[in-house]
């Protein structure tokens, strides 16, 4: 299984950015698909959640509003719109990938991880 994200940079607060991850290796649609991010010294963070079929996604209460997931099962590929970005945001954004049906919020329940895209919001 590989899950490879792309899509970080650096930009200025406001700005938009789209991540994505593509999939390889295990069969998309039979897994909840999940992005996380962990800023320096701190612990890895839940962002944002997706059904295996793209069904009332979960966000934290710090992006909701700004980000947006979606995922396109035919490109196994899932997406994170990032809007409006602040400086807070500045972390390694994760992928990640969960075989249960829950939109799970803690990084434990999720069973395959991406290598990480950094992105970096100056003020």
């Amino acid at each position: 299984v590989q899950l490879q994200a792309s899509g970080g940079g650096l930009v200025q607060a406001g700005d938009s950015l789209r991540l994505s991850c593509a999939a390889s290796g295990l069969t998309f649609n039979n897994y909840v698909m999940g992005w996380f991010r962990q800023a320096p010294g701190k612990e890895r963070e839940f962002v944002a959640a997706i059904s295996r079929y793209g069904g009332s996604p979960a966000y934290a209460d710090s992006v909701k509003g700004r980000f947006t997931i979606s995922r396109d099962n035919a490109k196994k590929t899932v997406y994170l719109q990032l809007s409006s970005l602040k400086p807070e945001d500045t972390a390694v954004y994760y992928c990640a990938a969960d075989r249960t049906v829950s939109l799970n919020r803690r990084s434990d329940e999720y069973d395959y991880w991406g290598q990480g895209t950094q992105v970096t919001v100056s003020s």
